[in-house]
């Protein structure tokens, strides 16, 4: 059995090869840029470790991985459009580095490379890993739709924010260790739990991501912090001090979200802060921690293969990055 961050030096010596032609230079030079600055690797990752929980690791697995790498770049490079970002992984963004039309492009060509990538395998994988990696990508989509949609609407329920996190973050984080699973030769009934599992935590992931927007270190991060607050987006923070501020603090809050003050960030978290959602989202979080670990205990293999699943579970929910 492979720890995450052993499986994070396979992957990437394996991953470090050309996935672009060379010309022209203009389209695939910005996509080898996005690729080189890194990033956590998690979700091809978890799809080996998907795999390895069940059986030794299927080559075929390797494609899939390169699929889901590429797939995930491509979302980052279209939401950075979307979301206006100057920065990701510590580096200008592509749109900001190329332009957008360029960006817009080199995401697209980073999709359909995702899909030579699912091809290489085996033909009696193929039908069942294409239907939920095209469920998956079409859901990503639904969700990242929806969360622009809410920075539209003035109310946004906390259970509509939980199902649009669950398709715009979650269910790629599920589908990868599904797909591993299947391609490990697992049961019916240990993929639906492993891609509960991922679920699940993927929504405490975003719990997470979302706290380390606005509290986070902005050079362990990555990004700007208070881009959330910026952009007016309806995270998990802002939805609960909504809910549970006093009315001269919603008061505030929305007129700080109307007008845009150059200190807008920084008043922000100070109402965040006085509504004590720092500790809110830390329980929320471990909730839906809770729920992840409950379906990885429903899966039918031996305790000692959980392992590597379950130390990943603890630092993705704990981490400062």
């Amino acid at each position: 059995m492979h720890t995450f961050n052993e499986f994070v030096k396979i992957f990437a010596e394996r991953f470090a090869i050309d996935h672009f032609p060379k010309h022209p230079s203009t389209l695939y030079e910005p996509g080898d840029y996005f690729l080189s600055l890194g990033g956590k690797r998690i979700r091809p990752v978890i799809c080996l470790m998907g795999n390895e929980l069940f059986d030794e690791i299927n080559p075929d697995t390797y494609h899939v991985a390169f699929a889901i790498e590429l797939f995930h770049n491509f979302s980052l490079i279209h939401d950075d459009i979307m979301d206006a970002a100057s920065l990701r992984r510590g580096m200008e963004t592509v749109h900001k580095k190329y332009g957008s039309n360029t960006a817009l492009l080199s995401g697209d060509v980073m999709l359909i490379r995702s899909y030579d990538y699912i091809n290489k395998i085996n033909v009696q994988y193929l039908p069942r890993i294409l239907s939920l990696f095209n469920k998956t990508a079409r859901e990503v989509c639904e969700g990242q739709q929806l969360d622009m949609d809410f920075e539209k609407q003035e109310v946004v329920l906390m259970d509509d924010y939980i199902n649009m996190i669950s398709l715009k973050t979650s269910v790629l984080l599920a589908a990868s260790l599904e797909m591993g699973a299947i391609l490990g030769g697992a049961s019916e009934h240990n993929c639906r739990h492993i891609y509960e599992f991922g679920k699940s935590l993927g929504i405490a992931f975003q719990i997470q991501d979302d706290y380390l927007d606005a509290f986070g270190d902005p050079e362990k991060f990555g990004k700007d912090v208070g881009g959330d607050i910026r952009q007016n987006k309806k995270t998990f923070l802002m939805l609960h001090t909504l809910a549970s501020a006093s009315d001269d603090q919603k008061k505030e809050l929305n007129e700080l979200i109307k007008t845009n003050p150059s200190d807008k960030v920084e008043k922000v978290l100070s109402i965040y802060k006085a509504c004590n959602v720092d500790e809110w989202a830390n329980q929320l979080k471990e909730k839906y921690y809770q729920k992840a670990l409950h379906h990885l205990e429903e899966i039918a293999v031996l305790s000692i293969r959980k392992k590597p699943l379950i130390e990943l579970a603890a630092f993705l929910i704990q981490r400062d990055y």
